[in-house]
């Protein structure tokens, strides 16, 4: 599953980050590794960026950016 796909109040795990490069080094950075847990807290209105709590803080993360991360649910 996406993290895209996922609904508010969804805890998950994630699996695999699909993009590489200078944004997947940065998700890396912020938390997004394999085995991670995290909190999907609330999606911004008319489809805007979702904010998502992983280790302890909050971040927002765009929707093109999270249909590539994989997670588990």
């Amino acid at each position: 599953m996406r993290l895209s796909d996922t609904r508010p109040g969804t805890a998950f795990i994630v699996d695999k980050v699909l993009i590489g490069g200078e944004i997947g080094k940065r998700l890396a950075d912020m938390g997004f590794t394999q085995g991670t847990t995290g909190h999907y807290i609330r999606g911004a209105f008319l489809r805007g960026p979702l904010q998502i709590r992983i280790r302890g803080y909050d971040l927002l993360i765009r929707r093109c950016e999270a249909r590539l991360i994989e997670v588990k649910i």
